[in-house]
């Protein structure tokens, strides 16, 4: 195992616990609030954009960086593709299910299009059911 992979795996453990104690901070807010938008005020979507901000970047920690940089260790010649690291991290026990966490960065992929009020409160809806996931994160790391 090479001493670079081991450190930014490091690295990468440290800024993804970050991330979910920043996540988690914002998930507590959302708790309370709807996710219908004429519901919300300003102070309430902006609470909302930075949870869904936060639910993109952690995810994108974990999936992008430290999950692929963990595979690597385990094998430094692997090149998989999002699909095939999930599966494989799935294989390996290192997470409960590739489709979830698909499903969650397909979230994260869409975070920044625009939305009708109804397609966004769904999107509120969506990524803090699956936030959770995330959050458990920190029990394994």
């Amino acid at each position: 195992m090479s001493p670079k992979l081991m450190n930014l795996l490091q690295e990468y453990k440290r800024k993804l616990i970050k991330s979910i104690d920043h996540l988690e901070y914002s998930y507590k807010k959302v708790q309370k609030l709807s996710t219908l938008v004429k519901n919300l005020n300003e102070e309430d979507l902006e609470t909302w954009e930075s949870f869904s901000s936060r639910f993109a970047r952690a995810s994108d920690i974990f999936i992008s960086r430290y999950l692929r940089t963990l595979l690597q260790t385990q094998d430094p010649a692997y090149t998989g593709t999002l699909i095939d690291s999930l599966h494989l991290a799935e294989k390996q026990n290192l997470i409960q299910d590739a489709q979830l966490w698909y499903k969650i960065r397909e979230l994260r992929n869409i975070e920044a299009h625009e939305y009708t009020e109804e397609m966004l409160g769904l999107f509120f809806k969506s990524i803090r059911d699956l936030t959770p996931s995330i959050l458990s994160l920190k029990k394994v790391l």
